[in-house]
């Protein structure tokens, strides 16, 4: 996935591997299931839209503002969180259930991908400037460390936060249907690379 060039604020919340229940049985958030399309199915990308009010996005804003540090990477090696020029925005990590806002859409999370919540890292805001990125990557561990900690990711959630006039699409790049989806002159150069994706996505 590719995060292109322009002012974005996105919210992250990596699901990882784990022995799996159903979200329904355990009473979380609901979701309106006529709210999502299906962007790809190799890799399986999926969009709702309308994931989050405006209300719950200005308080993630709010949350995260005044704490956001230089964005890291994990060494492929030693796990070890360092700066990389492949990952250029700034971000933070929420607290799990950190208030009832937060608790609420990790419950929705957990109701649209069928996981449970504790199956899920904190949710991680991002803020992307203008000319900012994330090179294409795997979303995925490399090291033995992290996959010790809590296992390989085995899907991702993605939360827009604001709103761009051009530009902040996240990019599958060897999505299928790729050369099929129509773009036109508002699109960002990075968005005429791949498959191109806005609003809220869950991909795995």
């Amino acid at each position: 996935m590719n995060f292109c060039r322009h002012l974005l604020l996105a919210a992250v919340f990596a699901l990882l591997l784990a022995v799996c229940a159903s979200a329904a049985s355990r009473g979380a958030g609901s979701f309106d299931p006529s709210r999502v399309v299906q962007l790809s199915w190799r890799p399986r990308a999926f969009l709702h839209k309308g994931f989050l009010s405006d209300a719950e996005c200005d308080h993630l804003i709010a949350l995260a503002k005044d704490k956001l540090e230089k964005s890291m990477v994990a060494d492929n090696e030693s796990g070890k969180s360092v700066q990389s020029e492949v990952r250029t925005s700034s971000g933070m990590f929420l607290e799990r259930k950190q208030d009832e806002v937060v608790t609420r859409i990790e419950e929705r999370i957990s109701a649209w991908t069928f996981l449970p919540p504790e199956n899920g890292e904190s949710i991680q805001i991002l803020h992307y400037q203008n000319g900012e990125k994330y090179e294409p990557h795997y979303d995925y561990f490399h090291d033995k460390k992290n996959q010790a900690l809590g296992g390989h990711r085995i899907a991702t959630v993605l939360m827009y936060l604001s709103n761009v006039e051009k530009g902040g699409e996240t990019i599958f790049p060897n999505a299928e249907g790729k050369l099929l989806q129509p773009k036109d002159n508002t699109w960002s150069d990075c968005a005429r690379n791949g498959y191109a994706g806005p609003m809220a996505l869950f991909a795995w």
